[in-house]
């Protein structure tokens, strides 16, 4: 086989290849034998037919269609693998321009690849994030919510207030006409927490059991959607949360630890890793963001073009993919719809931008990734979607998106090692040491929420339908 590369542009290249007929016997040995399983010809048993029997009952033209098939893309990939510094990031096009049969088979291939980025200095790389404060508001606070899991709540006889717990009898009426669909007797309630219907906050405040309020409302869904009704709400009991005492024995009823002192110590510490984490995260932002605007990298057309279309895919899926629907709520946000397009071109270039700067920041790093890790980031994202590892693993192999969480998992890993090399001051001036959560020599230290790393809208979108549906998608554009 030879093969040549022509560069096309930064980021595109046109292979030229051409394949002698003798390296492809074992094609066509696979093809008559496919074939032969697949047709009765009388006089052969199914399956047995000679080549020259096929050749004449269905014709030359269908068996070179099925070794084409079958050889043009393994073909396409040896071409791929021999030529230098050529990485696809994109599905190629490839047209067939000579096929001589006995002789050769001659195909060009189009595709986009990675253009040439480089990096700058990592230990050059200065960011800043804030200090690690826990103040004793912030540490009552958690021991507030920990005591309200141990709350009682006991009727009182006065008016409802923020944070009470109130049961409500609902009805509500649109010009006149009972909406059935918004009845309801003995719901509970509590006062503050909203997402009920808009001014019911404020309609049950200072009611006492007993007593009821109207008030209009715009309904959100049903029938009745985006008209005015009006809303009455009764107040039947009226509940108050009692916490229990912030002592020793509440300690040892919460936690495993028997002072009050052990578990506020506690509470403290946890609160301190807390911000901690979120040191790492503005780091890691910080430093990718500093590494991206130091770097010019030409970006591959189609691959923007497939961010693009997958981000509206995103946005007008909740309108039923409606761009009349998605237009509309667009202009109660104030926004147009050229004014969403712009802004969604520019987060996508950005997006590929990134992506294409962390897999040559892999490479100049040469970091790979073990079975083990791609395991832990499986598990991690089966625990986002509530699944089963196994299901998961299944569904995104029957998608072909193990490579997108292959290359997640290099991508962070990278980054993480970038963070390693820069220099990280806190907002008072001091340094930061990171290690105890990002590890001091390999990336698989590091806990699985600090190698969290956008892919982009394309990639995550498909790993999501492959994890719901379990269906083949196409590979995403930048994830070669």
């Amino acid at each position: 086989m030879k093969s040549t590369v022509e560069h096309i542009g930064p980021t595109r290249v046109k292979l030229t290849v051409e394949v002698p007929f003798d390296e492809l016997k074992p094609d066509f040995d696979r093809a008559y034998k496919r074939i032969a399983q697949q047709v009765s010809i009388p006089g052969f048993r199914k399956g047995k037919a000679p080549a020259r029997i096929l050749d004449a009952r269905l014709g030359r033209g269908v068996v070179l269609d099925e070794v084409l098939n079958s050889a043009v893309p393994a073909k396409y990939s040896e071409a791929v693998a021999a030529a230098e510094d050529v990485k696809p990031i994109g599905q190629p096009n490839i047209e067939v321009t000579e096929l001589a049969d006995g002789d050769k088979v001659a195909f060009t291939a189009e595709v986009d690849v990675r253009p040439q980025i480089t990096l700058p200095a990592l230990d050059g790389i200065t960011v800043t994030v804030d200090d690690v404060e826990v103040t004793e508001e912030q540490v009552t606070e958690q021991l507030d919510q920990l005591r309200a899991r141990f709350g009682t709540l006991t009727g009182v006889e006065r008016a409802a207030a923020e944070d009470d717990f109130v049961q409500i009898d609902l009805s509500a009426t649109v010009d006149g006409e009972e909406v059935e669909e918004a009845q309801t007797t003995g719901f509970s309630y509590q006062v503050g927490q909203g997402g009920l219907i808009e001014g019911i906050d404020e309609a049950i405040t200072g009611l006492s059991a007993g007593e009821e309020k109207t008030f209009t409302s715009k309904l959100v869904a049903g029938d009745h959607a985006d008209k005015d009704a009006e809303v009455t709400v009764k107040v039947t009991a009226v509940k108050e949360r009692r916490l229990p005492e912030a002592d020793d024995e509440f300690a040892q009823l919460a936690s495993e630890f028997d002072t009050l002192d052990e578990l506020v110590g506690d509470l403290r510490e946890r609160l301190g890793r807390v911000r901690r984490m979120e040191q790492v995260s503005q780091a890691r932002d910080k430093v990718l963001d500093e590494i991206v605007e130091a770097v010019e990298v030409p970006l591959p057309e189609l691959i923007v073009e497939a961010e693009v279309e997958s981000r509206h895919h995103d946005a007008v899926h909740a309108f039923d993919h409606s761009d009349e629907q998605f237009n509309e709520y667009l202009e109660t946000q104030g926004k147009t719809r050229e004014e969403f397009d712009t802004e969604t071109k520019e987060e996508a270039e950005k997006s590929v931008k990134t992506r294409l700067v962390l897999d040559a920041l892999a490479d100049a790093e040469e970091v790979q990734v073990n079975d083990q890790e791609l395991t832990e980031r499986i598990v991690y994202q089966a625990q986002q979607y509530g699944m089963q590892p196994e299901e998961f693993v299944q569904r995104i192999q029957q998608a072909n998106q193990l490579g997108a969480i292959y290359q997640d998992v290099r991508r962070s890993k990278a980054l993480i090692l970038a963070v390693r090399e820069a220099t990280v001051t806190d907002a008072s001036g001091a340094a930061v040491d990171l290690s105890d959560l990002i590890g001091d020599d390999a990336a698989e230290d590091a806990e699985p929420e600090v190698l969290e790393v956008p892919a982009g809208e394309a990639e995550d979108t498909e790993v999501a339908e492959a994890a719901e549906t379990g269906t083949e998608t196409e590979p995403a554009a930048a994830k070669s």
